[in-house]
């Protein structure tokens, strides 16, 4: 069975104990338009590397795990249609037969872990389903966060979910949150859900410090999640953001839309319905978290 694959540069990083950045693939190939989602991707690297810090986008090619894609694989990633959607769960299947994918949340941070990285930045996070009681649906993102050691930056939690019943699952979990300069969590597209966060961080420094209090207690291997919220100028109009989503999740139980086929649903139609708007909420979101994590991860390197 192949190993994970480190590429030269984020391999000699983790030798030197210096920067580096995980990003995931999802949203390279399933959750931008082509040609846009290429330009993207190289990108948000860009953005990692101006901020002091390695890129490693994360993704599997041909059965094997790659942590730092070169140009032509990433090119591959973007532009391939039959690139898998790999989570967690997905990956031994994946290497056994050799199949190629983007990796989500959950594999990324599995795989980034393996690999020696403790930095991570996305999004939005997936987290509990609205009428849960009912579907009992929640993101594979929550329970492998809880098992995992790594610091995700993220612009809280997709607002299409249920937020007060995702930050409860957290707590229930032992995954720690904190607030990057905000008093209350992060509505992916909004800037505020209005649920409030218990921490908060002023400076790079302060996460790399709270990361090193949870090695030094040593307690059970949990994510640290640092809620960093898309700026109020570019942030989804709240109002336009409320009225599209009642209107997507009235579709969606008129279609009778359930299982791993609602989300897609949901922000298809956010995009659809915003004329955009809400796509470039997110790409602003996501550009916010890889520059804040890129100087998590150099304020982590220095304290190391």
């Amino acid at each position: 069975m192949p190993v994970i694959k480190l590429s030269a540069e984020v391999r000699d990083a983790v030798r030197r104990a210096a920067p580096v950045v995980a990003l995931e693939s999802t949203i390279i190939a399933h959750g931008l338009p082509r040609p846009r989602n290429l330009r993207v991707a190289t990108e948000l690297e860009a953005l990692v590397r101006e901020g002091g810090a390695v890129p490693a986008t994360i993704a599997v090619l041909d059965g094997v795990p790659h942590v730092g894609l070169d140009a032509a694989q990433l090119e591959r990633v973007a532009g391939d249609p039959s690139m898998r959607k790999l989570g967690h769960r997905d990956l031994a299947p994946a290497i056994a037969t050799g199949a190629s994918g983007a990796t989500t949340v959950s594999a990324t941070a599995f795989l980034a872990a393996r690999a020696g990285l403790r930095i991570f930045a996305t999004g939005g996070l997936g987290g509990v389903h609205r009428d849960w009681t009912s579907t009992q649906d929640e993101s594979a993102d929550l329970r492998l966060l809880a098992r995992t050691r790594i610091t995700m930056v993220c612009a809280g939690v997709k607002s299409i979910l249920d937020i007060p019943a995702t930050l409860q699952r957290l707590e229930t979990l032992g995954v720690a949150v904190v607030g990057y300069r905000t008093a209350a969590f992060p509505g992916f597209y909004l800037h505020s859900s209005g649920e409030p966060v218990d921490w908060t961080v002023r400076e790079p420094a302060d996460v790399a410090a709270v990361m090193h209090a949870q090695d030094a207690l040593g307690g059970p291997d949990s994510a640290l999640i640092v809620a960093n919220p898309v700026p109020e100028d570019r942030q989804l109009d709240p109002e336009l953001h409320d009225r599209v989503l009642a209107e997507a999740l009235h579709a969606a139980a008129i279609e009778s839309v359930t299982g791993q086929a609602i989300t897609p649903y949901l922000l298809d139609h956010l995009v659809r319905h915003t004329g955009g708007a809400s796509l470039e909420a997110n790409l602003a979101a996501v550009r916010g978290n890889v520059r804040l994590a890129a100087a998590v991860a150099g304020a982590w390197a220095r304290a190391e």
